[in-house]
């Protein structure tokens, strides 16, 4: 067996039949999928059974402890020469796998990853939201464009490891959050090679609404300082830029009590917004709407790297998250 699939999943079934469904249809073959329900009190077994006949699917269910050691969990189970990580709110291309196969046969690798898309039938809300975490202009392109300000680091999304590589570094840490990055850093630590797959791209749901979706990106800041303390040589300039981003609409917001000129900056980035994601997904609904998740992409994530600076850098608090409990609602 060359390829096991590990896909964790919390109270998904719905997202979980349409993963399989969507692996059904690759045109290689040569893989197994481990399923591991992370104490879901909504399960997916009944889903997952309905692929017996179709797939070579195995379904395991444990205590709830979060998606990096669900995910060490499934990678016990599993026999593949390489592991292939997603998220169970993923949909695959039928060519996925073969692009996968394609890339290690032109150059073999330790690591790899891929990019993420907007599935047609995904909602507005979800393209938006699916263009403010990949857009240059939000991002810097770190998530796998082809312009980027840093160089990339798989995600847990849509990520490949060798099996030896990932036994070798203990998989996953006990992070709740940033776990995939502070794996990609030890995989480059390590001395292994790493490698983005352009055309290894998935469909990527992401959260369904801004609310949860602000969360989530709340967390990711939090998560780049508490990254920071383990490995201060991560941090990089595009990783402040939310922060900066975010003391600079107070700033603005500020002086416009005296200069209602000064918001002419907001303007002008909101316009930038509309425009490159009207033309990208040919809409202009979605290009107003992802103005509202390009600027909760950035002020959450900067308010939560803020947060996290202030507590573990000034105050020397211990590691942390927010919205602990109900992140998932």
């Amino acid at each position: 067996m060359k390829y096991s699939f590990i896909i964790p999943v919390y109270n998904r079934p719905d997202e979980v039949d349409e993963l399989l469904d969507s692996l059904t249809r690759q045109t290689n073959k040569d893989f197994e999928v481990m399923v591991v329900e992370d104490g879901s009190s909504v399960p997916c077994k009944e889903v997952v059974d309905g692929y017996a006949g179709r797939l070579d699917v195995h379904y395991h269910s444990k205590p709830n402890s979060g998606p990096g050691q669900t995910r060490n969990y499934g990678a016990e189970q599993s026999h593949g020469e390489y592991l292939v990580i997603l998220d169970s709110d993923c949909i695959l291309p039928e060519g996925y796998l073969a692009a996968v196969e394609s890339e290690l046969q032109r150059q073999k690798t330790d690591a790899f990853g891929g990019p993420d898309r907007a599935h047609a039938s995904f909602t507005d809300i979800q393209k938006a939201i699916n263009y403010a975490m990949t857009s240059f202009f939000t991002t810097g392109g770190i998530r796998g464009g082809k312009k980027k300000m840093d160089k990339f680091y798989p995600r847990s999304f849509n990520m490949g490891v060798r099996a030896e590589v990932y036994k070798a570094l203990g998989g996953f840490s006990k992070m709740r959050f940033g776990e995939d990055i502070d794996f990609s850093i030890r995989i480059f630590q390590g001395g292994y090679a790493c490698r983005l797959f352009p055309e290894a791209w998935v469909w990527h749901k992401r959260r369904t609404d801004l609310k949860k979706f602000f969360k989530q990106v709340h967390n990711s800041g939090i998560a780049r300082i508490n990254l920071y303390k383990k490995y201060p040589e991560s941090l990089k300039i595009v990783h402040l830029l939310p922060a900066v981003f975010t003391l600079g609409i107070v700033f603005l917001l500020l002086c416009s009590l005296v200069c209602g000129w000064s918001l002419s900056l907001l303007l002008l980035f909101a316009l930038v917004i509309c425009i490159d994601s009207t033309w990208r997904n040919k809409s202009l609904k979605i290009g107003l709407l992802s103005i509202v998740a390009s600027f909760i992409q950035l002020t959450g994530y900067g308010t939560g790297f803020l947060r996290a600076w202030w507590k573990r850098c000034v105050l020397g608090k211990d590691e942390f998250a927010a919205f602990e409990k109900n992140f998932y609602k």
